[in-house]
């Protein structure tokens, strides 16, 4: 029994070294864009299109995976995706506005395989502990984004550089996790030459993309980071619209981001007193909403008090959200598939919301309406949160069997 624990511990920290490395390609650039549109004389809508582009392709290979004959294993699309990310990020150190964006676009695109692979390899490694192991991954994301945005000018400025060099430093954290993952690549591929032909993907994928509750995970998926990507894009600038300084409103956004990973950590405490996750989906919902109506309308000093429950709220959804794959999916095949299609389109999803609400802005001259609209986001995520919390499984039976189910859901580890 210990050594299965320190196999398990093992594969919990292998998840964690790569989970830290799928977002700072993204959050670092924020701190340093006004930078970096100075050195190459970017337009707004340029620089705009730099933090946005990576985003845009988080989930491009999930819409990719279905057409492929066969697919790779976790591990060799986690090594993949590092290495990509790496070459991504040192393009960007070219000087030229080109490579500058086609590094953004490679970025993106390793970013998406591994979220895409991460949710399969849970499923698989981690079948009773799907809630649990999530969650940790969640709030590893979380980590290594804020810590990316907020180290990214001070290292700067300790080593008098250029914006250069935190981009530049993202690319040995990213490495040293591919690294890390080459021998359980091997050790997958010599396994996989020597046991049955996989289910072919092309099967698995049409039978996921007919389903119902595929698609109740893929939209509640697609609105919740819609939601988040409102609050990370637009947060600073309602606060700032109220009355508030630039750097207590980048404070707020901080704040969010912090209380985020405090959500995801509560989703398998909290799924263990539900049957099943559509409590979460409801405090999802409610907890956004209200939060984003306080940090909107309520007086400015209680701002703080709001962005609590708003980012508590979001933890909440994320985790539920990645949660969902693992535990819908009847088993490993499926639940690549369904990470790729939920992620693929949910990502899409994402990316129209902050445009929407900043064209809702731009219209109006105000607040009111583009909230008013998140709100009515916040309604409609329980619409398809409802139906994907309910103990049902993609690609099987509609009434599994109660121990499988009891067991996936609760995030329970033994003693």
């Amino acid at each position: 029994m210990t050594g299965r624990r320190a196999g398990l511990a093992g594969s919990l920290l292998m998840i964690v070294i790569v989970a830290v490395n799928l977002r700072p390609a993204l959050a670092a650039v924020g701190p340093l864009l006004t930078e970096i549109s100075d050195a190459f004389h970017l337009s707004g809508t340029a620089a705009g299109a730099l933090t946005t582009l990576p985003l845009v392709f988080f989930g491009s290979y999930g819409l990719v995976a279905p057409f492929l004959r066969r697919t790779p294993n976790g591990e060799t699309l986690l090594v993949s995706a590092m290495a990509l990310l790496v070459a991504g990020l040192l393009l960007r150190l070219l000087d030229a506005p080109f490579p500058l964006f086609a590094g953004s676009l490679v970025a993106g695109i390793a970013i998406s395989i591994g979220n895409i692979a991460m949710p399969t390899i849970i499923k698989r490694d981690h079948p009773s502990r799907i809630t649990t192991v999530t969650a940790i991954y969640t709030v590893a994301v979380t980590v290594g984004a804020s810590l990316s945005s907020g180290l990214a000018v001070p290292v700067e400025h300790l080593f008098d550089a250029t914006w250069r060099l935190p981009v530049g430093l993202l690319a040995v954290p990213a490495a040293l996790a591919g690294l890390l993952w080459v021998p359980r690549a091997r050790r997958a591929a010599h396994a996989a030459r020597s046991a049955p032909a996989p289910t072919a993907p092309r099967g698995v994928a049409a039978l996921v993309w007919r389903s119902g509750l595929a698609w109740h995970v893929t939209v509640f998926m697609g609105l919740q980071s819609l939601l988040a990507y409102v609050s990370l894009g637009w947060l600073p600038t309602i606060c700032q619209s109220r009355g508030m300084d630039a750097a207590p409103a980048g404070y707020v956004l901080a704040l969010s981001a912090a209380l985020q990973a405090v959500g995801a950590l509560a989703v398998p405490v909290l799924a263990r007193r539900t049957r099943d996750q559509r409590p979460l989906v409801v405090a999802t919902a409610a907890l956004t909403a209200i939060g984003f109506a306080g940090v909107t309308w309520a007086p400015i000093g209680s701002v703080w008090g709001w962005t609590v429950i708003l980012g508590f709220g979001q933890g909440l959804g994320f985790a539920t959200a990645l949660s969902f794959i693992g535990l819908r999916a009847h088993d490993a095949d499926v639940a690549a598939q369904l990470s790729g299609m939920a992620q693929g389109i949910g990502y899409v999803i994402a990316a129209l919301g902050p445009l929407a609400i900043g064209a809702l802005h731009d219209a109006t001259g105000g607040w009111t309406v583009p909230m008013i609209g998140v709100l009515a986001i916040c309604a409609a995520l329980n619409v398809p949160g409802l139906s994907a919390g309910r103990l049902r499984f993609v690609g099987a039976p509609a009434e599994p069997a109660a121990q499988g189910v009891n067991s996936g859901i609760s995030g329970h580890i033994p003693n």
